[in-house]
């Protein structure tokens, strides 16, 4: 499990993007405050947060004719097996979304692509 630079989602190829919008599904949903290594550090953030960064992976999935379920966009939305949210507060859209997706991150994931023979 992981969340990508938000640089990259752009330059993902189809598979690790798709994996990215499931990735943000299962996070939103009953995955949300459960440990796991590559991305506790989403849990120390508002999860509006994580609805701004999966909102620029389902932008990505429009652009490239990919259709994600419409009850995503909603902020609130936790998925099927989830109780939403009441009124998730808005936020301000930070650069970057998460504050440990610096450039050494960026570099982290580059290597991780490219051990998988994908090189951006």
């Amino acid at each position: 499990m992981r969340l990508w630079h938000q640089d990259l989602i752009a330059l993902l190829p189809r598979q690790q993007l798709l994996g990215q919008h499931r990735e943000c599904c299962a996070l939103r949903g009953k995955g949300w405050g459960k440990p796991h290594a590559t991305v506790n550090y989403v849990f120390n953030y508002p999860p509006y947060k994580l609805y701004q960064y999966h909102l620029l992976v389902m932008e990505e999935m429009l652009k490239r004719g990919y259709q994600p379920d419409e009850k995503w966009m909603n902020p609130n939305y936790r998925g099927k097996a989830a109780l939403d949210y009441d009124n998730l507060e808005e936020m301000p859209l930070d650069y970057p979304i998460y504050f440990e997706h610096d450039e050494e991150y960026l570099q982290e994931c580059l290597d991780n692509l490219k051990a998988k023979g994908i090189v951006l």
